[in-house]
Formats: C-alpha cells, structure tokens, sequence
C-alpha cells in the first residue's frame, strides 16, 4: 500500500521556469528520495533515551517536590546553553510545518513527506524535553518562560515566498542542526545526552540527504534559478531559532564553546553541500547563474577568512585560559 496520495495533475511544463513548474516537475524525484528515505529510515522510540529513574517532583503542586538547582545538572554550562537554544528551534515545528506545507503542498507526494518529515521532527523536541526534564539538565521554570515568549512572537523563514529558496535553506540547515546537536553532545559532558542527540542526528542527517538531492535535481532542471537560490540563501543564511530570547548572547557561547561558529559553519556544513552538488564547478550557465557561481565563490572565500580570524581569537583564548588556570594550580 502506498503511503503517496494520489499526484497532482501536472500543468503545462513548457516554456520558463517558475516555482510553480518547478514544483511539478520535481514529484517524481520527491517520490524516489520519500521511498528511498522510508528505505533507510529507521523508527525509534523517544522514551528509551530518556535517564527516567533520575527523575522527581518539582515544588508547586506535590508536597514533596524539590526546586530546580544549578548543582543538579550533569550537563556543561555551554551544553545547557546549546541544548535550551536546540531545543527551543524544536519547539517552533508547528509555524515550520505551516510554512513547508503552504509552499510544498499537501498533496502527491510533497504532501506526505511533508507529514512524514513533521511526524519525525517531533520525535526532537519530545525527547530532547523529557531529558531535560528528567534529569534536571535546565532551569525548567525558565525554559517554560523561553518557549512561552519564542513561540507567542511567532516564525517568518527567510524563504517563505519561494519553494526554491526553500529547498535550497533547508538542504543547508537540516546539516547545521545535525552538526549543532553533535557537538552539543560532545560538549555536553553527559553521555545519556551525547547519546539522545546522536539519535536525533541521525535523523537530520537523512533530512538533509532528502533535500540535497531535491536540491541536485532543481540544479539539473533550472541551473540558473537553482545557483540563484543557492546563493541567496548561503549569503544570508540564518539559523531558524534566531528569533530566541537572548540569541545573540547563546550564539557567542556556542561559538567559544565550539559546538557551532564560523569555522564549523564554513568547513562542517555550507562546503560539504556546495562540493557534493558541484556548484563552483558547474558549466553550461547563463548569465544569472555565471553570476551567482562567481558571488558564491567570492562570498565563500571572504567566510573563509573571517572563519580563520575567530580561530586565531579561539586560540588565544584557550592560551590565555591555560596560563591563568597553570598560574592558579
């Protein structure tokens, strides 16, 4: 039994390229890569990664209860940070789902990986939740008041009026948040939650694959438009929880605590994808997508060098650090 809904009848596919056409033209590479995904893709079950027998009352309503402590999380101060700034972008799947849905459809076979894809991506922040939660990583009170305020200012993408643009975004985020749920694993300093987090980026991983291959084939199809695209959306790439109470200040943290910065954005995330779709080596292109492959490269470069300057600063700081805690010890 097949899980695609009945396909959209195509319209005429002839003369330029729009969004529109675009669209159609595309159901049957998004049928493939949904199979190919269901092929892969593995179920798993958010409450095995959860520490459960650490957990107890919180005050208020059981007479019991204990207060939430800083001395109660295993996790470090930077992984408490990255895992509240994570967790918080989960949170905003329902104005994500509305967004994909309104631009890809609900119908064919957009509209069920859109499902499936939602359906997945909740799994995220149900776990990520019952961890903190569980084991008291965060401040719970706290991160209540964040979700309350992050969710109620509400969630505009970037790349909310193209389907091109938003392929194109998410083949590059879904990598940047598997890499930032990785790295806050490892920097976490608890391996129940370097575990958790290895799980759910498994499955930004799969994400990405899906929409990097939509993104080959938009390539294939409409080369000018597709590099267009790629290089608005690289050049003003923003993460999708930028709008978090404090982000600027979280940012900083995670960047110094090297679970995501220029270096890692640069060399871990918008490289990988440019190389496996050959962008800066493409031919056979008209003037707009010559253009665009020269400002991406020119822009790659320039991110290169500002990537190698916040290293030198990274190192310095480590130096710094070392020689006052040897001057302490």
């Amino acid at each position: 039994m097949s899980l695609v809904s009945p396909r959209r009848s195509p319209d005429d596919l002839s003369g330029g390229w729009t969004d529109r056409r675009l669209l159609l033209a595309l159901e049957e590479v998004v049928e493939r890569e949904l199979n190919r995904h269901l092929s892969v893709t593995k179920d798993w079950m958010p409450h095995h990664y959860v520490p459960w027998g650490e957990a107890r009352n919180f005050p208020e309503f059981f007479v019991d209860g204990e207060p939430w402590a800083p001395e109660q999380s295993k996790v470090t101060e930077v992984g408490r940070t990255a895992l509240v700034v994570n967790l918080l972008t989960e949170d905003n799947l329902p104005s994500y789902h509305h967004e994909i849905a309104a631009l890809f459809g609900r119908d064919g076979a957009w509209g069920t990986w859109v499902h499936r894809w939602t359906a997945e991506e909740a799994r995220h922040g149900i776990v990520m939740r019952d961890y903190l939660l569980a084991s008291r990583a965060v401040d719970p009170d706290a991160l209540e008041r964040f979700r309350m305020e992050h969710m109620s200012a509400g969630f505009e993408s970037d790349n909310r009026h193209s389907m091109l643009h938003s392929v194109a975004y998410v083949a590059f985020q879904e990598l940047a948040t598997r890499v930032s749920h990785r790295n806050t694993g490892h920097q976490s300093g608890d391996p129940v939650c370097d575990r958790m987090l290895a799980r759910i980026a498994t499955d930004e991983n799969l994400h990405m694959v899906f929409y990097r291959n939509l993104l080959r084939a938009s390539l294939d199809l409409a080369p000018d438009l597709a590099l267009s695209a790629i290089r608005d959306v690289v050049v003003d790439f923003r993460m999708p929880g930028h709008g978090i109470p404090n982000f600027g200040r979280a940012a900083a943290q995670m960047a110094i605590g090297e679970v995501y910065n220029l270096r890692i954005h640069h060399d871990d995330v918008l490289s990988p994808v440019l190389r496996y779709l050959k962008v800066l080596d493409r031919d056979g292109l008209g003037p707009e997508g010559l253009k665009a492959q020269e400002e991406l490269g020119y822009f790659m470069g320039g991110l290169d060098d500002k990537a190698s300057e916040f290293d030198e600063k990274l190192a310095a700081r480590k130096a710094r650090l070392a020689a006052k805690a040897a001057a302490e010890g």
